[in-house]
């Protein structure tokens, strides 16, 4: 399963950065695979796995702010793995002009 998840801290000031990096450093000590870009984190694991990290997180970034914003999406597929990779891995295929 994967999550792509995002979390604000709302009423902390301008800045998010610190929040924010309390809650990826919680994802990088999870064991799971992950990547973080400018507007996500992805995280790939079981159902149970990747909501009580994002649960973490939230509580992290909660310590912050009195208000947090979250957006989730989430790809649920049973029995299949190795997708944060291989999701990127099929469309740079096609770009190359394979199957």
């Amino acid at each position: 399963m994967l999550l792509a998840f995002s979390i604000t801290p709302i009423g902390d000031g301008d800045s998010v950065s610190g929040a924010v990096a309390d809650a990826v450093r919680l994802v990088r000590a999870s064991g799971l695979p992950n990547e973080t870009n400018a507007m996500f984190t992805n995280v790939e694991g079981s159902w149970d796995e990747v909501t009580e990290l994002l649960h973490q997180c939230v509580e992290a970034v909660a310590r912050h702010a009195p208000r947090v914003s979250v957006v989730a999406k989430i790809d649920y597929r049973p029995g299949v793995e190795g997708q944060l990779v291989g999701k990127v891995e099929a469309i740079e295929r096609r770009l190359d002009g394979s199957p």
